[in-house]
C-alpha cells in the first residue's frame, strides 16, 4: 500500500532522510537508493509517495519512492538536459560562420568609395545646387549634371554599373 508523506529532514552528504506522514506517528527513514534514479536531489518540503517497508532487524523505511508533481518545487520538476548546451553550440557556430562570412566578403569584392575617400576629394568649384540625400540610383535623378555630382560626392551611389566613372548612361549621360 501506497503512503503519502512529506520529506522532512534530509542530509545530503550521507545520503538518507526522514519521511513525515499523517498515517504514522513517528518520522520514517529513508535512504537516497530508494528516491528514482532521474537525476534530482531530494529536498526537505517535497512531497513523496512511498511504500513502507521493514528492514532485516524491523526497522520501517520507505522504498520505492515516487515523487508527487502537484507539490514538487519547479526545479525539481525540471528534467535533467540530455544535451544542455546545443541551442547555444548552434547559435555560437552560426555567430562564427557569418561573421567568417563577411570577413570574406569584405576581403574579396571591390568596394566603392567610402565616405572617407569622398571627403579627402576636392569638391566642385563650380556653384552647385545639388545636395547628397538618400538617393543612389539613376531612376532618382533629374539630370545628368546631379547624376555626375551624386556619384563624385555622395556615397554609396549605385549609377556607375561598370564602374568607369560616367554615371547614368544609358538614361541622362549618354
Amino acid at each position: 500500500m501506497r503512503i503519502h508523506g512529506t520529506l522532512k529532514k534530509w542530509n545530503d552528504e550521507r545520503g538518507f532522510g526522514f519521511i513525515e506522514s499523517p498515517q504514522d506517528a513517528e518520522e520514517i527513514f529513508v535512504h537516497i537508493s530508494a528516491f528514482p534514479v532521474d537525476g534530482v536531489r531530494p529536498r526537505e518540503g517535497e512531497i513523496v509517495s512511498f511504500e513502507r517497508r521493514k528492514d532485516s532487524e524491523g526497522r520501517v523505511r520507505a522504498e520505492n519512492i515516487i515523487r508527487t508533481r502537484s507539490r514538487q518545487s519547479k526545479s525539481a520538476r525540471i528534467a535533467p538536459k540530455v544535451n544542455g548546451g546545443s541551442f547555444v553550440r548552434y547559435v555560437l557556430t552560426a555567430i562564427i560562420a557569418i561573421t567568417a562570412g563577411l570577413a570574406l566578403f569584405n576581403r574579396y569584392v571591390p568596394h566603392s568609395s567610402s565616405p572617407d575617400d569622398v571627403s579627402s576629394r576636392p569638391a566642385n568649384s563650380a556653384k552647385t545646387t545639388f545636395r547628397c540625400d538618400s538617393r543612389t540610383h539613376c531612376s532618382q535623378m533629374t539630370s545628368c549634371a546631379e547624376a555626375r555630382y551624386f556619384l563624385r560626392n555622395c556615397p554609396g551611389t549605385k549609377m556607375d554599373g561598370n564602374n568607369d566613372g560616367e554615371p547614368c548612361e544609358r538614361q541622362w549621360c549618354n
